[in-house]
């Protein structure tokens, strides 16, 4: 990954504290030496850690969540189901 290019990752459907299912999304840049990582959470589409990214930086992140929400759901369905990866 080079400087400024942005790599996300999702995963599968996990279950949270109060056993809602949620997936995990994870957004990551080369900034130099830095690695800076944004971690959000759908269905809530809300940026829960952070480290070097701006405050606006971090609601354009929730609006892509927001924006492409039911996309990375279905994403992460496929790969929560072993029997759909052949």
């Amino acid at each position: 990954m080079s400087d400024g290019e942005m790599k996300m990752t999702y995963s599968a459907i996990l279950r949270d504290k109060d056993d809602k299912k949620v997936v995990r999304v994870q957004f990551e840049r080369q900034n130099g030496t830095i690695l800076e990582v944004a971690e959000g959470v759908l269905p809530e589409g809300r940026i829960i850690k952070q480290n070097g990214y701006s405050p606006d930086e971090v609601r354009g992140l929730e609006k892509y969540l927001m924006d492409n929400s039911d996309d990375i759901i279905a994403r992460a369905k496929i790969i929560s189901n072993p029997l759909k990866w052949l």
